[in-house]
């Protein structure tokens, strides 16, 4: 019988569902039916989830995989930073391999197995690439400008300068103060951006960052089809470039950042190399179930816990131990 695995990097939590080990493969309709039937937070399995992360055969020559990202809602994303370190990991057990390359939507993305973040806690670098500035590749428009980059742009919000890069999931992001970060304004523009408005048509993932230090930062994202997540890894990945390239007396290229967030830390280390950037994400692939499941119930959207086989693997335990390490910043309620 199938299995399901529960699985989360930074507690940014998803399902992954291998289709290659279907009779068969699920429909994209039935992809969306299931996702929004699993990761509901009062009805969903196991919580709910931000997400399912779909493995299927590769389509481009030299890769290992394929990773699809169905959201929460039903929409599918480009990319996702985070859920990509836990397919990896997937893979990498399935097959036997430490480094190996995945297919996403725009790019076959590089991956690697690294030392474990703390005792029972692993971890796995990914490349997140390409990296577009041009308002079409979010897209935006009816904001006066062509790029934002460190650019005001009053018809979001007054006073807050933004940046828009795509990588290549569409983000928005603001470098802020500690109480921009604390108090409402995020989910404000998350909300709006991501519903009908005149400037993001196809919504886009909003982040806010404070700078803590020499290549240090607390990122928080209001992610496109999602809302609130505990860590978006491609918004960390695009805010700390925005961070290398605005603020060049705090960051630093070709070293690692560390990126604090609600659900834990990462680090990223942001790349120009022939004319282009890209950045390495490296940070915790969690598995905390394994969900033994029957296939006409995933074809049907109908899982229940009580109808699975459930197992606990014990890992988050080990990742809270890290978390518990981490300095106490307060950042956020």
């Amino acid at each position: 019988m199938p299995t399901l695995l529960k699985v989360h990097g930074s507690q940014n939590q998803f399902f992954i569902l291998d289709q290659t080990t279907l009779d068969q493969p699920l429909t994209d309709p039935e992809l969306r039916q299931l996702t929004q039937q699993v990761t509901n937070p009062q009805t969903g399995l196991l919580g709910g989830a931000d997400g399912v992360l779909v493995v299927d055969r590769p389509f481009r020559p030299g890769a290992q995989a394929q990773m699809r990202v169905i959201n929460a809602g039903g929409s599918e994303a480009t990319m996702c930073g985070n859920g990509l370190r836990t397919v990896a990991r997937y893979v990498a057990n399935r097959d036997q391999l430490d480094q190996f390359k995945v297919d996403t939507k725009d790019a076959s993305l590089r991956v690697r197995k690294q030392d474990d973040l703390a005792p029972g806690v692993p971890a796995f670098a990914v490349e997140i690439s390409p990296v577009r500035f041009a308002k079409d590749a979010l897209p935006f428009d009816n904001l006066g400008h062509d790029r934002l980059l460190d650019t005001p742009a009053p018809e979001l919000w007054p006073r807050l300068r933004f940046s828009a890069i795509a990588v290549p999931n569409p983000h928005l992001i603001s470098f802020v103060d500690r109480p921009a970060l604390q108090d409402d304004v995020l989910g404000v523009i998350g909300h709006r951006l991501n519903g009908k408005n005149p400037y993001f048509n196809d919504g886009v993932n909003v982040n806010f960052a404070h700078i803590l230090g020499h290549n240090q930062l607390f990122v928080r994202t209001y992610e496109r089809g999602v809302g609130f997540t505990n860590a978006c890894g491609t918004g960390m990945s695009a805010t700390s470039l925005a961070f290398v390239l605005l603020h060049p007396e705090a960051a630093d290229f070709d070293q690692p950042i560390e990126v604090f967030n609600p659900g834990g830390k990462v680090r990223t280390i942001v790349h120009f190399q022939n004319q282009e950037y890209w950045i390495e994400l490296i940070g915790n692939a969690t598995f905390t179930h394994e969900i033994v499941v029957d296939e006409a119930d995933l074809h049907r959207a109908a899982v229940q816990a009580d109808e699975c086989q459930i197992t606990t693997t014990g890992e988050q335990a080990a990742y809270q131990a890290f978390v518990s390490q981490l300095p106490q910043l307060g950042l956020i309620d």
